[in-house]
């Protein structure tokens, strides 16, 4: 089962613990923690589906490629992190 991870700074707005299930792509993994926490839909993605501009999501250490449609795929054991992006100057 792949595990996934909230940042605190995302759990202070939406509280959510880390979760272990079963997903082929990180749209079907939010998918799956949305049942259970339906307000981080709208903190995590756009009125598009995609994946907001303040934040960032790492899978297996590398940060995903398709932010519109959250196709990365995911293994059986893949660790997915969720983190808000940082920006400024």
């Amino acid at each position: 089962m792949c595990r996934i991870v909230f940042a605190p700074s995302i759990q202070r707005h939406v509280p959510i613990e880390e979760r272990e299930l079963t997903a082929d792509t990180l749209a079907g993994a939010l998918e799956a923690v949305f049942i259970e926490a339906p307000k981080l839909r709208g903190y995590l993605l756009d009125d598009q589906g995609g994946l907001r501009r303040h934040l960032t999501v790492f899978i297996d250490g590398l940060r995903l490629r398709d932010r519109a449609r959250l196709s990365d795929a995911l293994a059986a054991d893949s660790e997915v992190y969720v983190v808000q992006a940082l920006s400024g100057g």
